[in-house]
């Protein structure tokens, strides 16, 4: 009989989650039925909001159940097919992460389209993260050429793409990231300036003189501090497409904003998004952001671990800020 490896969650985390939260299971593989797919999963993302699934509490994604295995992105192959469409050897994307097989409907598993890159891009820049970057930033954040932007966790999977979506279509961008490597990293990307947030002073104050101008346009992947800089610094109108707050996934305790005020003064327009409210234009997307990869605009860096048995290291490294790019499980 055939197995699957699976990572479940034992237990919910109080703060921030650790080892012993996860378990590694073994589970019985039923045949495929009609109209089923089984696949070798090669690689699968650790993504920030995998964390608020592990809580029990309503959200826009169901919250994971303890006992059973848990979900996200994952690349496979089809190693057994009894679905039209899709054939042994071709490559999927598909919802069943956290383990080294999946079957189900056909449905419910995406034959990766022919662009020319890597099959792991497709977690990263041509995955949710880059539809994260590319709608929140062009459509909620409504940003165009000549725009100042802020952008929190510019070293990030979302934030490195939403900085060259940006330099690409001729914004000035200004990112926030923590250490010299990764400030590095994110000014070779093309950012005009960037924000060493680890370093001594007020985030405020190096804002303000990065964008001496203002900001026309924050994404935000942080909240906290981040957002009070955006709000102290920004142009009247300026939009604001909140996107994580990852500072407040594993702490509890009340946001204290000082520039809130400002929203009103300035009439900032300030919009929360889930790129699921996206999916219907992944057409679009893939277009465009294909088109910029294919002419060499973008970089693609990710951040691997090795092996089924990493993945819960993976996950919490990224709220270590282990991850340079997109985290990523090679399978």
């Amino acid at each position: 009989m055939m197995m699957t490896r699976a990572w479940t969650l034992k237990s919910r985390p109080t703060g921030l989650p650790d080892h012993d939260n996860f378990e590694l299971c073994e589970i019985a593989d039923a045949p495929i039925g009609a109209g089923e797919v089984r696949v070798r999963n090669l690689w699968m993302s650790v993504d920030p909001y995998m964390r608020g699934r592990m809580n029990d509490a309503k959200s826009y994604a169901a919250p994971f159940e303890l006992g059973e295995p848990m979900h996200g992105g994952a690349i496979g192959e089809v190693i057994e097919s009894q679905a039209d469409g899709l054939a042994v050897g071709d490559l999927v994307q598909h919802m069943f992460g956290w383990r080294d097989s999946a079957q189900g409907p056909a449905a419910q598993f995406t034959k990766l389209p022919a662009l020319g890159v890597a099959p792991q891009v497709f977690l990263g820049m041509l995955g949710m993260p880059g539809m994260t970057a590319w709608f929140g930033l062009l459509d909620v954040g409504q940003a165009k050429a000549g725009d100042t932007v802020f952008v929190s966790a510019a070293a990030g999977a979302v934030g490195s793409t939403v900085t060259q979506i940006a330099k690409a279509k001729g914004m000035t961008v200004i990112g926030s990231a923590g250490g010299a490597d990764k400030c590095a990293w994110v000014k070779s990307l093309g950012a005009d300036a960037v924000i060493d947030y680890k370093t001594e002073g007020s985030l405020v104050k190096k804002l303000s003189e990065a964008a001496p101008k203002g900001i026309d346009v924050y994404f935000d992947n942080v909240g906290g501090d981040h957002l009070d800089a955006a709000l102290a610094v920004a142009n009247d109108g300026a939009h604001f497409a909140m996107c994580g707050m990852i500072h407040g996934y594993n702490d509890a305790t009340p946001v204290q904003l000082r520039y809130i005020m400002r929203i009103v003064a300035a009439r900032l327009r300030i919009r929360g998004f889930i790129v699921t409210d996206f999916f219907d234009r992944m057409g679009e997307f893939y277009q465009d952001m294909g088109g910029l990869l294919a002419a060499g605009k973008l970089e693609s860096r990710e951040t691997v671990h090795e092996g089924l048995e990493a993945a819960p290291d993976a996950f919490l490294g990224l709220f270590s800020g282990e991850n340079t790019g997109k985290m990523l499980v090679r399978i």
